[in-house]
């Protein structure tokens, strides 16, 4: 299904049938603040099997980030952090970017990767901020693409619904999409070991960190 809802005003009522839709172990496809991305309830472990059956991943294997409210509630999945790392997240949140944090207690022990960590990002996209708001908790965030694909990303929703349409419950149409990811930054190791793992949409030398 190919819903269109508007990027600034989304539609109550549509963004309830995105939420039924999680709620009842959908997958879908929606925008965010850089290009589209592929997400479930964070809390439905069938919807994540689903989602690694699509990405063609082990559910152990699966590399992905959580999409959050805002930055309290982010802080829900994660361990407690230190203070400039909470100033980090305040200052660059919502944004184009993705924190690298140690996992919570929280988090689903099946959602969790080896490495005991979680992605987490807070998007400026009304639509999913939205969706996140209405459903209470985080949904997955993970790429379209495989890992080795060496392609850009899809823009244009309705191609995306041409390619995914039948594999997903719903493919949100919130207008034309980016094709440069967010910036990754890992700040699982504390406060004076950030590493950046990937330069994307964010500009890293915007957030003041002392590399």
């Amino acid at each position: 299904m190919l819903l269109r809802i508007h990027d600034q005003n989304p539609q109550p009522r549509l963004v309830q049938q995105v939420v039924d839709c999680l709620r009842g172990g959908g997958v879908i496809i929606y925008p965010t603040d850089t290009v589209y991305g592929l997400g479930c309830d964070i809390f439905n472990k069938k919807a994540i099997t689903r989602l690694c059956q699509l990405k063609e991943i082990r559910p152990e294997d699966f590399q992905y980030a959580i999409i959050c409210q805002d930055v309290a509630q982010a802080l829900e999945y994660t361990r407690p952090v230190s203070n400039p790392i909470f100033k980090l997240l305040k200052r660059a949140l919502p944004g184009p970017y993705t924190f690298i944090l140690p996992a919570g207690k929280q988090l689903p022990n099946y959602s969790q990767n080896a490495r005991k960590t979680i992605g987490i990002r807070v998007v400026d996209n009304a639509i999913v901020h939205e969706v996140v708001r209405l459903l209470g908790n985080p949904i997955i965030t993970s790429s379209l693409k495989h890992d080795d694909e060496i392609l850009e990303y899809n823009t244009d929703p309705e191609l995306i619904h041409e390619r995914w349409g039948d594999l997903v419950d719903i493919v949100i149409d919130g207008g034309y999409g980016g094709n440069v990811p967010s910036t990754i930054l890992d700040c699982s190791q504390g406060d004076d070991q950030i590493e950046l793992i990937r330069e994307g949409l964010g500009d890293p030398n915007a957030l003041q960190i002392d590399w």
